[in-house]
């Protein structure tokens, strides 16, 4: 979440009990798309809605069915602690995904922006949205909120351009889990030993 050159592995450009319902996701379980997340500390599972957030939907199951999410990591803790003094406006999340090297680009194109704006989803505590750098860069690589970053949305003030990050999808189960990665955070928010995702697959509960 810095304005250095666009760097894949980097969350965010510009500088998770019950989960809250989020807006826009209530058309009903017949909507949903359940997804699995196995990591080496356990699985958390991921609700999406194609309805809602189209375009940003279709990428992460594009991943997801290819299996391209297999074998990527939880490499980006970022918490209170590990965030420069100086940093204005703070927020705290798991960054996961593919996690290529610099340089490497994806195996799909990067997808247009779809800002909480168009979709009425909000940054809340366990949201799952898309790492980017500018708009539309977004593509293999995901975070998820620890506690509600209103920053994130559109008009926050986390990055620069004020176009926010592209929320897709809700943690449901497993937020244990997360709480559990979040933990293993280090001083530096890049992990020198990332966590590896082993599987990632479409369930039906």
């Amino acid at each position: 979440m810095d304005s250095a050159p666009f760097n894949r592995r980097e969350f965010l450009a510009g500088s998770a009990g019950a989960l809250i319902a989020l807006p826009g996701l209530a058309r009903g379980a017949d909507a949903q798309v359940l997804t699995r997340v196995d990591t080496a500390l356990g699985a958390f599972t991921i609700a999406v809605d194609p309805y809602v957030a189209p375009a940003t939907v279709a990428n992460y199951l594009a991943y997801v069915d290819g299996g391209y999410l297999d074998g990527g990591a939880v490499y980006r803790l970022v918490t209170m602690a590990n965030q420069p003094p100086e940093t204005p406006y703070k927020i705290e999340v798991v960054q996961w995904g593919m996690n290529l090297p610099d340089g490497k680009a994806p195996p799909f194109a990067p997808i247009p922006h779809e800002t909480t704006r168009d979709t009425g989803l909000k940054h809340l505590d366990g949201t799952v949205s898309m790492a980017r750098s500018t708009p539309g860069s977004a593509a293999s690589e995901f975070f998820i909120c620890i506690g509600d970053q209103p920053e994130l949305d559109f008009g926050g003030r986390r990055n620069p351009d004020g176009q926010g990050f592209a929320a897709f999808g809700r943690v449901v189960k497993g937020r244990e889990v997360v709480f559990q990665l979040h933990r293993r955070a280090q001083a530096q928010q890049m992990l020198a030993q990332p966590i590896p995702v082993r599987q990632v697959r479409r369930v039906l509960a």
